[in-house]
């Protein structure tokens, strides 16, 4: 018997929510194949089946949130029945009470069995504080519709209960609640018979709705900014971080830009920026630096032979997420600057994939667009190194022509900083680093083909 578990869904993923089960007891699976979706505040994923067998019990249903290493589900040997205990799919349930709804008991598959929510759905549910197990489905095979939805709002019946009462909120109202640490009687309600709504937990935690007794504003810490923030000082508590820093002439890339960003822009529909050159560059750079490529271990470093460059996304000021391109040195300078501008979409629109975070083995850091100088970033647990690539202006240089001359130009100049582990290199090997990448980004003939 396999037991299958909440999977870790990134370095400061703490827990997820079971979105859908694409299996029911008594179904043969196969490893490997999906076997439920997960969602948590970075990543929408599909998880697969970790072995063959039949599916025995599901002891979490559709809508809930669990710890990382929470036991879902079992999977037996195959052919072997399911035990009384991996019935709650077939099981009289209660449905959860919305604020100001009548609810009965009532016999049907738990967690709508077989049917998978769509976006508008989804978003109808969260709307009105509502679960997917209150409403009976009529589309085929008992799938939820947006008219199955709005039917059960518009015939909702006023009961004399409390509105806030703990059990009469749905799973995503009862989640943001906890998240910003609100009570419920601390929320107005607008949905049908002053129904918490996911609006309106949002609306409450907002800056502007707080108090602010003297002057004060108290924002609550929302899941993705307490998980980034406990991230962040475990890595300053773990490794020895030193700050070296070197400025960088952008002009070569700054030549390529002007002469091929319109067509570039053009055929792929996003302006072709620094960051794509530099992740190139880090790559070539990397393959004589590989202790920069690497992990701390126990009493030894452990050197990656495969380059996994991680970049990191903001995700609207609550919390960060690092997206990696694997394998990145394999990849041409357009095909990487595809790939970023990938990831950065899907992590923004929370569609990473669980494969989409895991294995970098070293990070970017790119504020420059901000006009930053010179940042000094926080390493990425367990990598070794992160750079960041600050603002790039243009000004004066001094430019040494092939036989010694010197003359005054303007070029495109700006800063790398580059945190590592002292643990990890000394100080020399750094700066032998940071040369290198120096002339990987001044000298090379740089072109859209590389």
């Amino acid at each position: 018997m396999a037991d299958v578990t909440m999977p870790q869904l990134g370095e400061t993923v703490a827990d997820g929510t079971v979105t859908k089960w694409f299996k029911k007891i008594g179904d043969a699976v196969a490893k490997g194949e999906p076997l439920f979706e997960v969602s948590t505040d970075k990543v929408d994923t599909e998880i697969p089946a970790p072995a063959d067998g039949t599916l025995t019990a599901i002891l979490v249903p559709e809508g809930t949130t669990v710890d990382v290493g929470t036991i879902l589900a079992t999977i037996g040997v195959a052919g072997e029945a399911p035990t009384s205990a991996a019935s709650p799919r077939s099981a009289t349930v209660a449905a959860p009470v919305a604020s100001g709804v009548t609810s009965e008991r009532v016999s049907r598959p738990a967690a709508s069995e077989g049917r998978g929510l769509s976006p508008v759905v989804r978003r109808l549910l969260d709307e009105h504080g509502l679960s997917a197990e209150q409403i009976d489905g009529t589309g085929p095979g008992g799938r939820l519709t947006r008219d199955d939805v709005m039917n059960f709002v518009a015939n909702a019946t006023p009961e004399p209960s409390d509105a806030t009462a703990v059990g009469s909120l749905s799973p995503v109202v009862r989640r943001l609640l906890e998240e910003r640490g609100l009570r419920a009687s601390d929320v107005t309600g607008t949905g049908p018979h002053g129904r918490l709504t996911r609006r309106d937990v949002e609306d409450a935690s907002s800056p502007s709705s707080q108090p602010t007794p003297s002057g004060d504003e108290r924002v609550p810490f929302s899941k993705s900014r307490r998980l980034t923030a406990a991230h962040m000082v475990r890595s300053k508590a773990t490794s020895a971080h030193t700050l070296m820093v070197r400025e960088i002439d952008y002009e070569p890339i700054e030549v390529v830009r002007r002469r091929a960003g319109a067509a570039f822009k053009e055929r792929e529909g996003f302006s072709l920026t620094y960051l794509p050159f530099v992740t190139v560059a880090l790559a070539r750079t990397l393959r004589d630096f590989p202790h920069l490529n690497a992990s701390v271990g126990d009493d030894e470093l452990i050197i990656h032979h495969n380059l996994n460059i991680g970049i990191a996304v903001d995700l609207d000021n609550s919390g960060l997420v690092v997206p990696v391109i694997h394998d990145t040195d394999r990849y041409s300078l357009v095909e990487v600057a595809r790939k970023i501008r990938e990831l950065a979409l899907a992590a923004r629109g929370k569609k990473l994939k669980l494969d989409d975070t895991e294995r970098g083995t070293i990070t970017i850091s790119n504020p420059g667009p901000y006009g930053t100088l010179m940042t000094g970033a926080i390493i990425n647990q367990p990598q070794v190194a992160i750079l960041a690539t600050d603002g790039v202006k243009r000004k004066p240089v001094v430019v040494t022509s092939s036989d010694g001359d010197e003359s005054i130009a303007i070029h495109s100049v700006g800063l790398v900083a580059l945190t590592f582990d002292h643990r990890a290199i000394d100080g020399a090997y750094a700066a032998q680093f940071l040369a290198r990448l120096d002339q990987e980004m001044n000298r090379r003939d740089w072109s859209l083909d590389d």
